[in-house]
């Protein structure tokens, strides 16, 4: 009976061992959290922007989420590209484009059309709205 048990001990011991596996814990990806879209620094979306010096001329902007720009003229050339981002309280560019300062520019709130005042840190204010959205043109029959 002694050998008996000195065989099955081993055997009793090893079977108390074999617990079934426990899954092992995988990591539940998580969502990394998009980035917030940038504002101007009155709360102007990104989007597209008219913008009219004090002699006149409108040029456009884009503005884009990513926190990029360009600059066009009324021709449609660009004139200035890079990044923008609110800083100080001023909604500041800076350009990539060869020759074009940097600048930033203090915002007015904006109007019921979504227009505003914006005074550049050197330099006359001026004056931008939303661009107005494009309207399709009818194919020719």
């Amino acid at each position: 009976m002694r050998k008996l048990i000195m065989v099955m001990l081993p055997l009793v011991l090893a079977g108390c061992n074999n617990q079934p596996a426990q899954p092992e814990a995988t990591e539940t990806p998580t969502a990394t959290p998009e980035p917030a879209a940038l504002v101007s620094a009155n709360g102007s979306p990104a989007g597209t922007y008219q913008v009219t010096a004090k002699d006149g001329t409108v040029t456009t902007t884009v503005l884009t989420p990513d926190g990029t720009y360009t600059d066009t003229d009324a021709k449609g050339v660009v004139t200035a590209q890079g990044t923008w981002a609110v800083v100080d309280g001023k909604t500041c560019f800076t350009p990539t484009t060869s020759g074009v300062e940097p600048m930033c520019y203090t915002e007015s709130t904006t109007a019921a059309d979504g227009s505003f005042t914006a005074t550049p840190t050197t330099g006359d204010p001026v004056t931008v709205r939303p661009a107005p959205a494009a309207t399709p043109t009818a194919a020719a029959t």
